[in-house]
């Protein structure tokens, strides 16, 4: 297979594994897809970790693949691409994407359908489509812009250049840089310290930023309106606050 997901201790790992680059060909989309909607519906699976492996997270999609597509294949395409990259984005858990060595468009794509991205020193993430004479297609146009801010995202987007790890935490591109050594298991840290908190306002947090910035400020009210009202029917809520008045403040234990 070329992309799994094993899960331990609440942590769910979505490995890319097509040596030697991770190339994200029409299989490996779909595959991604359908653990993406995996990780969602399981239950032993409370946050995720995307990784690559050692030494690279993804080169990007399969350009010889894709030189054999004309423009009526490409229509027929299009919307798979971007499907299997928003069932990633879609997860409703908190989802870590660990980035070593390349994460070059479709790569770098996936690694923004994370929550927060970790990567190693010598990382380098970019968008080099145009230097195909094409775009992003998996969502780099709308979520780069929305991470980073349109100015920031036209400049990688309209010159395709690569950036290194200390430029992409400057850009807000990734949020931590460690050495290549630790970038997994410092991803996994980050999962696991979640993947034990409450899930469901955990869902609720992600649910409100996430829609809340494709909307105005009062439909996104509304939002966390609604879901911080239906929190106080469920049993962590209870967990969390009878814990701050009996034990003091991040000492909660949630099932």
């Amino acid at each position: 297979m070329t992309v799994t997901l094993q899960a331990e201790g609440g942590v769910g790992t979505i490995r890319l594994d097509r040596p030697p680059m991770n190339a994200l060909d029409i299989a490996t989309q779909d595959r991604l897809r359908e653990l993406a909607a995996e990780a969602a519906h399981r239950d032993d699976v409370r946050a995720v970790v995307l990784y690559g492996g050692e030494k690279v997270f993804a080169a990007g999609a399969d350009i010889k693949e894709m030189r054999e597509m004309d423009h009526a294949a490409m229509v027929a395409r299009a919307r798979g691409l971007q499907d299997a990259f928003t069932a990633v984005a879609r997860i409703p858990k908190p989802v870590v994407a660990a980035v070593t060595g390349y994460a070059l468009g479709g790569g770098c794509e996936l690694a923004l359908c994370a929550d927060y991205r970790i990567a190693a020193q010598d990382a380098k993430l970019g968008q080099p489509e145009i230097l195909l004479g094409l775009i992003p297609g998996a969502g780099g146009t709308q979520r780069l812009a929305r991470l980073v801010g349109p100015s920031k995202a036209k400049d990688l987007i309209f010159t395709g250049r690569q950036v290194k790890a200390p430029e992409a935490l400057a850009l807000g591109l990734v949020d931590e840089v460690v050495p290549a050594a630790e970038v997994h298991e410092r991803a996994h840290a980050w999962a696991a310290r979640l993947a034990a908190g409450p899930a469901i306002a955990l869902r609720a947090a992600k649910e409100c930023v996430d829609a809340g910035l494709e909307t105005d400020i009062d439909t996104g009210l509304a939002i966390e309106r609604s879901w911080f009202a239906g929190l106080f029917a469920t049993e962590d809520r209870e967990t969390g606050m009878r814990s701050f008045v009996e034990e003091g403040p991040g000492r909660a234990k949630f099932r």
